[in-house]
């Protein structure tokens, strides 16, 4: 029987790999969800209520993303912190905001834009404040 000595240097390669991927994972989804937004690129007419609602958007994804890391990989997994109820109002939180960026194209709030761009502003915002309180509560 062969034994191959491991360094210990080498036991925690799985975990430190874990961590990397998990940040290289938040860098991408961030950058395209940036792509996709394209911040830096206002509507005329509707500067503010544009600007707020893609800045929104990316501090919810942000803080978003960072809870999902160091849930997954510090806390145990997300069923370990978002236990029972509030799991299910974590899905809900996880998709209503990402819904609402992509339904702000459709023809039907084309009309009203300026005031669905500061509803989904507000969205956005509670979003991001239930996340923390659900991680940290």
């Amino acid at each position: 029987m062969i034994r191959i000595l491991i360094p210990a240097d080498m036991a925690n390669f799985g975990k430190i790999l874990n961590y990397i991927l998990g940040a290289v994972f938040i860098v991408l989804i961030f950058a395209m969800a940036y792509a996709y937004l394209k911040p830096h690129q206002l509507h005329k007419r509707r500067l503010l209520s544009t600007l707020i609602l893609k800045g929104s958007y990316l501090l919810y994804l942000l803080v978003l993303l960072i809870i999902v890391y160091f849930s997954a990989l510090v806390k145990g997994g997300l069923e370990e912190v978002f236990f029972g109820i509030e799991f299910f109002a974590f899905l809900i939180v996880l998709f209503v905001p990402t819904i609402g960026i992509f339904a702000r194209k459709l023809g039907q709030f084309s009309k009203n834009r300026e005031g669905y761009n500061y509803f989904l502003t507000l969205v956005n915002l509670l979003a991001t404040i239930a996340v923390l309180l659900m991680y940290f509560i």
